[in-house]
């Protein structure tokens, strides 16, 4: 018989909530990229304007887990192409936040690219999380003939199938997958072959849209990031959309590189308090 009292549906709706941990969110800025074009990051911006961008990893913590949400870098392939400034290597500016590099427990990767995967060999008992298709992608058919590899560190795949013979790869099998209780991955638009960004549920919700969305201004502006074709900019407009929709408010979602993330929040050094 069914039941539809108070009685009935509350204890319901409190095992819901009970199931799903109040998770605090931390940006950690490790370095900044200076005089980066801005056009390089939101669709018809002046070609003369630039701008500091901030390198940022996210710390994730709750119900037992300790995440990283993407994991810097620290081979220094791509540096002649994009100098940094006070640069701190991510195992150490997590220590910053009180996390020792072993106590992490995950890490999620939202795209293969230097500076987002670079860092997951930095923490040696993480299990490394990654959309199924980004990792057959650029550990297979990126390298083969008419394949599309840049912004790949060649050490940093090396590393993803090591870690997948040592049995910590998880892969995230499409779009709208629980990987954790209350936090949730999203494809985003072919930023990369198979990019992800994630929801993190409670009171309120935030979305983590890493390169899904570089800056607050692709959000204010309707414009797309960089991706692959520009076949791919009406896609990368349409997540963004939903990233508001999934954070319920564009004020809650965290774009990748944008250094307004640290005065929008309340910050202490390279750490900014999301929630």
């Amino acid at each position: 018989m069914k039941c539809y009292s108070l009685a009935c549906i509350i204890p319901i709706l409190f095992a819901a909530s009970a199931s799903t941990p109040e998770y605090s969110i931390q940006a950690i800025r490790y370095a900044s990229s200076p005089d980066v074009p801005v056009s390089e990051l939101v669709i018809g911006a002046p070609k003369d304007e630039k701008i500091e961008i901030t390198m940022v990893i996210w710390l994730i913590r709750g119900g037992g887990h300790t995440i990283l949400f993407d994991s810097g870098f620290h081979r220094d392939t791509f540096l002649k192409d994009f100098p940094m400034k006070d640069y701190v290597r991510p195992d150490e500016a997590v220590r910053l936040a009180g996390v020792n590099p072993e106590e992490v427990t995950d890490i999620v990767i939202s795209h293969a690219h230097w500076d987002h995967m670079g860092g997951i060999d930095l923490f040696p008992k993480a299990n490394v999380w990654i959309q199924k298709e980004e990792y057959r992608y650029y550990t297979m058919d990126a390298w083969q003939p008419g394949g599309q590899h840049g912004g790949i560190e060649p050490e940093d795949a090396k590393q993803l199938v090591q870690l997948n013979t040592e049995g910590r790869i998880r892969l995230v099998d499409g779009d709208n997958v629980e990987i954790f209780p209350g936090i949730r991955a999203y494809t985003g638009a072919r930023h990369t072959y198979a990019s992800q960004y994630l929801r993190v549920e409670g009171n309120p919700n935030f979305v983590l849209a890493s390169d899904n969305c570089y800056l607050y201004r692709n959000l204010s502006s309707h414009m797309a990031s960089a991706t692959f074709s520009d076949a791919d900019h009406p896609a990368n407009i349409a997540a963004q959309s939903r990233m508001i929709e999934l954070a319920g408010s564009a004020d809650r979602v965290v774009p990748g590189h944008d250094a307004l993330q640290f005065h929008k929040f309340p910050a202490d050094g390279r750490i900014a308090q999301i929630k």
